[in-house]
């Protein structure tokens, strides 16, 4: 585990030349944002599912295809049409590592807290959340068709025999997790997601006396590889952490070659912005891929 130094990257080096992100072809206009229930789980796409092993805790995770939910040729991602939610990406393991280093640590408690999982996929870090004794966690992915065919069932086998889970129209009742599901574009998703600061003013106000909103964790793997999409999905980080004392968990690539984006790019627009502070918590460097990081971001 690295040290928690705080990021700076201007004040030292005076920033560095990335990826141009006006040189990315156009995307298609993205799907409305809609909440999807539990009940809308795909009955005709059964997922196999296999464990898996992180550090001595076990978990499930289905396996689908593209082909099998898109009618696409197996790919890793098609911009502005498949976001890559049917992958099982390394940072979605990192995090979930790094997030239970942290709880054993006594850096971080998930029990009572609002937990918003970004760009979910299979849903492993929120569903960690939810085994650590959160009282919300919602996932969200660019895809209905993931969240209904691959995210729901990953939950419900996961925790399903831990907790009385509430669905969404359910989530009055008393006992149990409030677990929701919500599929958009990180532009525009926050018109469905219920923890949102309400108005500027909530957005800008830092002190004890504002009125509690956003949620209290939000948790994103894998989210920041395209350039394109960076402005908006830090935009929806703003308004939907908590404050004063919300934090962002994200765990990313340090560069994605030929896309563009990566963790160091990524924090040099978080620094210009001057709202919030990170740190480093995890690195991995294990030879399977591009260097690998766990980082922290907080409101300042």
């Amino acid at each position: 585990m690295a040290g928690n130094s705080t990021f700076k990257l201007f004040s030292t080096s005076g920033g560095l030349g990335f990826f141009d992100s006006s040189s990315e072809p156009p995307l298609p206009p993205p799907p409305p944002p809609v909440e999807v229930l539990s009940s809308q789980v795909s009955s005709t796409l059964k997922c196999s599912v296999e464990p898996v092993n992180l550090d001595g805790l076990t978990l499930l995770k289905g396996r689908l295809s593209t082909k099998d939910v898109f009618g696409l040729p197996n790919s890793d991602l098609v911009p502005g049409v498949y976001e890559g939610g049917l992958k099982l990406w390394e940072g979605s393991l990192d995090l979930v590592k790094a997030l239970r280093s942290e709880v054993q640590n006594g850096h971080l408690s998930f029990a009572g807290k609002r937990v918003l999982e970004l760009g979910c996929g299979h849903g492993l870090p929120g569903i960690f959340a939810c085994l650590e004794g959160a009282a919300v966690v919602h996932f969200q992915d660019f895809n209905a068709e993931v969240l209904q065919s691959l995210t729901i069932p990953n939950v419900n086998v996961n925790i399903s025999k831990e907790f009385h889970c509430t669905a969404s129209d359910e989530k009055n009742c008393d006992s149990g997790v409030e677990l929701r599901f919500f599929a958009g574009d990180w532009a525009q998703i926050h018109r469905c997601l219920p923890h949102v600061h309400n108005s500027e003013e909530d957005l800008n106000c830092c002190s004890e006396q504002c009125p509690v909103s956003g949620y209290d964790i939000i948790l994103m793997a894998e989210t920041i590889y395209s350039l394109s999409a960076q402005q908006s999905l830090y935009g929806l980080i703003k308004k939907c952490v908590q404050r004063p004392y919300g934090v962002v968990y994200m765990a990313a690539k340090k560069y994605y070659f030929g896309v563009g984006g990566g963790t160091r790019q990524f924090l040099s627009m978080v620094e210009k912005d001057g709202v919030m502070d990170a740190s480093l918590v995890a690195e991995v460097v294990d030879g399977s891929s591009n260097v690998r990081e766990v980082w922290k971001l907080w409101v300042k």
